[in-house]
């Protein structure tokens, strides 16, 4: 039995989600405050039997913030089983309490938490009048905890994520339409506590490994002792005994040293002479506190492990972070291994960020290793080494939009093929895109080097700074990635960036054409219609697309960078590229010359001189804030990111007036009068368009001036 399907509605900061699950090792990926802790707090509200039951009472806290006022609405936490197991007892136990009956057996089966106002309030709401909104109000406004209970139900046929659904079990609230039915069949039957799915099954929570040492000194967290504590049982007391008297003579032995005897004594004295015989203790001992019972006596064990030093083992305080979180997480699997093997069914095995302090090949490897037979493993992650080697149809990816939570499964709706050329592509470096808010993809090593480059000195901004993943394709073979952006899967925008191609020379053939011109022509005309046909089939490919876009240069990167205004830039590198003094001047005519037959050949001549990549990285160093960014990156740019924040425009508008005050000290009175709009613009005093056009008079040759014009 596994679980194939997770609902959340009104649960924290999910305002309705569905998680699928496969059979085996399944992964949570998403970033920081996107919602993987509270969908394992869900899943264990249902499957942990360690978790408290006032855990089961939520509060106001638990409800989502998105739908305002909470009083009278419900949360809902429904996980759905498949392949449960044909055996009597287990049968028995789903038709008693979460199995949903189609045949005289059960394969799939539904288990639920809801908490919900109870029958009374539900009762009123029903009896309310249609649209009559003060008495909902004045309703709702003696509503309070003390108004909810928690109930689990089992054998229920909702969708609960459907909004349709959800209305006509809880009510409307905006239309004050509420159901007079107290409670629909829908949502299942009760199921009793004897029935309780988590006494069943063999569940492990293993959570975020945050202080490792800390948790081996709490006895009630300690990994060690709640082994040995579940072995201790299980020792006969008869094997026991010998154990039992060695502690008591050890015990007795040291209390009956003589200097221990004589100390005792001397403190006893002291004590009387001070305070007298009334105020005096009535006994006192000096003894051990090693005890001679099994639980106790377990309490004094510690780990003592060598990590590096031969010959030389240290307590767990001693261990690297990552020794000592290596050694935590294997504790845990050991107590799982021994809860599995109680277990007559279904085995659930949860991992919270296993990677914390864990060098990469070992992070690779357990997650590789950690594939129990009838056991269903759930992890989270943020690590790119562990969803490389996760298989893309067990991946669920978590994403943030504003305070509301959204799940993806990247797979969805996919053939075999397209999973399998996804597999491929998900390797260390192109498996950060699950990871990013947005995503670009380029062709090749130039715009993978550069683009990072140019965005940084133009804006003021990184990547990474605005949450954006730039993955080199390697090819033109966008769509083997770009599927994944959609609304079936990963609802998160996607810029393809690639050339068109078109030549910059004439391509009618002459009389008088040498052979190597002969070749070039037929070698750029080749270029040109790769290229359109590339510009057809992204463009078809992208159409209805609301998360992905195409971009294209008109010609190439390089040539479309000096086509821009950069040839300055160009330039400035030519040392690096040449040694020849003939040839650094020819070729700094020809980048200066303004026809692009000229300078287009010699910035690609200059890329194959030395490797397009390495080119890039000479390119890099001359880049500075007076680049322009050509249109097609701009536009990619902010296809990707949108929308745009006040604050990311505010950084921007800033980042170019440090450099306007770098570059022209003389300029100090329009700098500080700008902030002042900037400033404004920040608190929402003026819009947009009016700091815009405050900067393009302030500043009208500022190359960014262009593309604050776009915007």
């Amino acid at each position: 039995m596994h679980i194939s399907n997770l609902q959340l509605v009104n649960y924290r900061n999910f305002a309705r989600a569905t998680v699928k699950f496969e059979k085996g090792v399944n992964t949570i990926i998403g970033e920081n405050g996107s919602g993987k802790t509270n969908l394992f707090r869900a899943i264990r509200l249902l499957l942990d039997d360690n978790m408290l039951r006032m855990a089961h009472r939520l509060d106001e806290r638990d409800f989502h913030r998105g739908i305002g006022e909470w009083r009278g609405h419900w949360i809902i936490i429904s996980l759905e089983f498949t392949d449960v197991s044909q055996d009597e007892t287990i049968q028995s136990l789903f038709l008693h309490g979460a199995g949903n009956i189609a045949a005289a057996t059960v394969d799939r089966a539904t288990y639920n938490l809801i908490f919900r106002p109870k029958a009374a309030i539900r009762q009123r709401l029903g009896e309310l009048a249609v649209g009559d909104h003060a008495a909902l109000e004045a309703l709702r406004n003696e509503m309070s905890l003390t108004d909810y209970e928690t109930i689990f139900t089992g054998k229920s046929s909702a969708n609960f994520c459907d909004p349709d659904v959800y209305r006509s079990l809880v009510g409307d609230f905006d239309a004050v339409t509420f159901p007079t039915e107290l409670t629909s069949p829908e949502i299942g039957g009760i199921v009793p506590g004897m029935f309780s799915i988590s006494q069943e099954i063999g569940f492990t929570f293993v959570q975020a490994l945050r202080d490792v040492v800390a948790e081996f000194q709490n006895n009630r967290t300690n990994p060690l002792l709640t082994l040995l504590k579940g072995k201790s049982g299980e020792i006969d007391p008869a094997a026991f005994a010998p154990i039992t008297n060695l502690v008591s003579n050890l015990n007795s032995a040291i209390e009956g040293l003589e200097d221990v005897s004589a100390i005792r004594a001397d403190i006893r004295d002291t004590i009387t002479d001070a305070a007298g015989e009334t105020y005096s203790p009535k006994s006192l001992s000096i003894r051990s506190d090693l005890s001679d019972e099994a639980d106790r006596l377990f309490q004094s064990l510690k780990l003592f492990v060598g990590e590096s030093e031969a010959g030389y083992e240290g307590g767990i305080h001693e261990l690297s972070l990552g020794g000592a979180n290596l050694i935590y997480l294997t504790l845990k699997l050991l107590e799982f291994k021994y809860q599995r093997v109680k277990q007559t069914f279904a085995n659930f095995l949860v991992i919270e960020e296993p990677e914390a302090h864990i060098h990469t090949h070992i992070q690779k490897t357990l997650f590789d290793r950690l594939n129990y037979d009838d056991t269903q493993i759930i992890y989270s992650t943020h690590s790119t080494h562990i969803s490389e080697v996760s298989n893309v149809e067990n991946i669920n990816i978590l994403g943030r939009e504003g305070g509301v939570c959204e799940v993806f499964q990247p797979a969805a709706g996919l053939d075999p093929g397209q999973i399998g050329s996804i597999q491929r592509y998900l390797d260390a470096v192109r498996s950060n895109l699950l990871f990013a808010k947005s995503v670009l993809l380029v062709e090749g090593d130039a715009e993978e080097i550069l683009v990072p480059i140019l965005i940084k000195q133009v804006f003021g901004l990184s990547l990474d700074e605005l949450g954006i993943s730039l993955i080199n394709i390697r090819s033109t073979g966008f769509e083997n990635v770009g599927v994944l952006f959609h609304d079936l899967r990963i609802r998160k925008n996607c810029a393809i960036i690639t050339d068109l191609d078109q030549a910059f020379i004439d391509l009618m053939p002459h009389p008088f054409d040498s052979d190597a011109e002969i070749k070039a022509k037929k070698k750029a005309l080749g270029s040109q219609t790769s290229g359109a046909s590339r510009f057809s089939r992204l463009n078809a490919f992208c159409q209805g697309n609301a998360w992905l876009t195409a971009h294209f240069a008109q010609h190439t990167f390089e040539v479309d960078f000096i086509l821009a205004g950069n040839s300055a830039a160009v330039v400035s590198v030519l040392n690096d590229i040449y040694n020849d003094a003939g040839t650094i001047a020819q070729a700094k005519a020809d980048l200066e010359s303004g026809d692009i037959a000229r300078y287009g050949a010699r910035v690609l001549t200059m890329a194959k001189h030395v490797g397009k990549g390495w080119f890039a990285i000479i390119l890099g160093k001359a880049i500075t804030p007076d680049v322009h960014l050509p249109n097609y990156l701009l536009s990619a740019l902010f296809s990707a990111h949108r929308p745009i924040s006040v604050e990311t425009l505010a950084s921007i508008f800033d980042h170019r007036l440090k450099w306007q005050l770098n570059s022209g000290p003389d300029c100090h009175s329009q700098v500080d009068a700008m902030r002042e709009h900037v400033g404004r613009f920040r608190r929402g005093e003026i819009d947009f368009d009016a700091v815009r056009a405050e900067m393009l008079k302030a500043f009208p040759g500022d190359g960014v001036n262009t593309i604050l014009a776009t915007l």
